[in-house]
């Protein structure tokens, strides 16, 4: 079985390891998919293990480390109707590409479509994968669906396990060079609803994910408290972004960590003002009701 409707967009950076891993299982897969890897300038030798091992892969290079954005590199070089992203510590289990590539064919108003996750413990080889916690959140999220949707609906999606249509990607923006990575699809998420589009929880899909040990928690809980901040102030009504930052505010560690956050997020306001979008009330109502569910969640915390 070959499938030509999807490319698979990789990011990367010093991770030459968990890479070649990840794209061993994508070379594998029935449906043969272009992949496209975009290396986050890595000075692992990244690029030349892609080149020797996987030569019929498409390797970008844009000599410095785009973070998220490298996806938006990626989509650029697509000529299929979806991209599917995959991180460089994740794999999407056989036939899920084609089912993905099948939902959006079958229903135009989609956007996305978001997969399982089972988590393999890098300690533990060998050892069953166990499902992601914030899987149960995907499935039971409050967000009301049209009739026929295949899937409960979503307020955003997880980019290391989300077959996009590319075209709505492409006029959505694609991913802001501001958020750099970290929480980076609230934003894109937020625009492609404002654009009419649905996103959705399939659980038909499967994504593995072995999640590295190369990464800083620092830095990423960092990055995701600023960009939760610059979301909230470039979409959400003043009200909301005042209740918001407040409750960031009160509930984050109180660390040099969370005060740097917050300096950065302050210190982007210019260009925050100068940028911000109220949503429609129809995706702010959406989003009103995921925070609830937010607070109470165990999988996403700002921690590290």
């Amino acid at each position: 079985m070959t499938d030509p409707r999807v490319t698979v967009a990789v990011i990367t950076h010093n991770r030459r390891g968990e890479l070649l891993h990840t794209l061993d299982r994508l070379a594998d897969l029935p449906e043969r998919p272009h992949v496209v890897v975009v290396d986050n300038d890595s000075g692992d030798g990244t690029a030349d293990a892609v080149r020797a091992r996987h030569p019929g892969m498409r390797l970008l290079r844009p000599g410095r480390n785009l973070g998220a954005c490298g996806r938006n590199l990626a989509a650029r070089e697509a000529h299929t109707p979806y991209l599917a992203f995959c991180d460089d510590d994740t794999w999407w289990e056989p036939g899920s590409l084609a089912r993905a590539a099948d939902l959006l064919d079958a229903h135009r108003t989609v956007a996305a479509v978001t997969a399982r996750i089972m988590v393999h413990d890098p300690r533990t080889p060998g050892a069953d994968p166990v499902e992601d916690p914030v899987v149960a959140e995907l499935r039971d999220s409050p967000v009301p669906a049209p009739p026929g949707l295949p899937g409960p609906a979503l307020g955003s999606f997880l980019a290391g396990a989300t077959v996009l249509r590319l075209d709505a990607f492409r006029r959505a923006g694609g991913f802001s060079p501001r958020l750099w990575l970290g929480g980076e699809e609230e934003l894109l998420a937020a625009d492609l609803a404002a654009g009419g589009w649905w996103l959705l929880h399939a659980p038909e899909l499967t994504v593995h994910h072995r999640p590295s040990p190369v990464r800083d928690p620092t830095l990423r809980r960092a990055h995701g408290i600023r960009n939760t901040l610059w979301f909230t102030w470039l979409r959400r009504p003043l009200p909301t972004a005042l209740r918001r930052t407040a409750h960031l505010a009160r509930t984050v560690p109180r660390d040099a960590t969370s005060l740097r956050a917050f300096a950065e997020a302050a210190a982007g306001l210019p260009w925050v003002v100068r940028e911000r979008r109220v949503l429609p009330d129809r995706v702010e109502r959406t989003l009103r009701m995921l925070e609830a569910p937010q607070r109470a969640s165990t999988a996403r915390r700002y921690v590290g």
